[in-house]
């Protein structure tokens, strides 16, 4: 386990990954061509440019991109970070972000901003505290300028399969409204990981994801929203991906 509490971004990053990524999710800006919406992205990281500091760049198609510089040690993580985020009248808006972590490998507090640069605004502010031990992983945070509330919880039945658990908890103060998601993943071969989950407005997501060489991997993903008032038609995704 390193002795970096890591970064703010990764605070939650396990129960994200169960319930989150590789499933049919599109960006706000993206390619439409006939029935289908795409992008592509890549990113890539370099470590130790100089003692403690690392730079990730990372780029989503038409989305968005960024360039970010981390600096970590033993009780800090320190990002900053420049790029351009699509809108919807199709131009690139700059924004600069700055983010800490505070603590130890096992608990960390921490707080993260973003800046638009042309309104000289404060468009995202959010705050939280991570804990990290063998047995459990959880983090609490505050969205949408200390409006929305998160807790996530991760639990690692099997590490050789790949089996675990993880649920988050979404909290609206001003509506007064709460969602939960749930999800788990298994991997019946070392390949061939297979995830799923639930929360409750009703939407039910499945994916299996296939690797080959251990560099590249081939998701199918499909969703349907049973809380849906028009046609339950389900949502059906494939990605493609290569890693180091």
């Amino acid at each position: 386990m390193s002795k970096s509490p890591g970064v703010y971004s990764n605070l939650g990053d396990n129960a994200k990954d169960v319930l989150y990524k590789d499933y049919v999710n599109q960006s706000p800006i993206h390619f439409h061509y006939q029935f289908m919406d795409w992008n592509a992205g890549f990113s890539c990281k370099v470590q130790e440019i100089l003692p403690g500091f690392r730079t990730v760049f990372k780029c989503t198609v038409p989305d968005s991109g960024k360039v970010e510089l981390q600096y970590l040690n033993r009780f800090t993580g320190i990002t900053g970070c420049i790029g351009l985020l699509g809108n919807e009248e199709g131009a690139y808006d700059p924004v600069v972000k700055l983010s800490g972590l505070l603590g130890t490998s096992i608990l960390s507090l921490g707080a993260n901003a973003a800046l638009h640069i042309p309104t000289r605004s404060i468009t995202k502010l959010t705050a939280g505290f991570g804990l990290n031990t063998a047995f459990l992983e959880a983090s609490l945070t505050l969205h949408d300028s200390f409006d929305t509330l998160k807790a996530t919880i991760y639990h690692e039945v099997n590490p050789l399969t790949q089996t675990a658990i993880a649920t988050q908890v979404k909290h609206s103060l001003s509506l007064k409204e709460t969602g939960v998601t749930i999800g788990a993943q298994h991997a019946f071969f070392p390949e061939t990981l297979l995830k799923a989950r639930f929360d409750s407005s009703g939407k039910v997501g499945a994916l299996i994801q296939q690797g080959f060489w251990q560099r590249f991997f081939v998701t199918m993903a499909s969703e349907i929203d049973f809380g849906a008032t028009d046609d339950k038609i389900p949502k059906v995704g494939v990605s493609m991906a290569l890693r180091p």
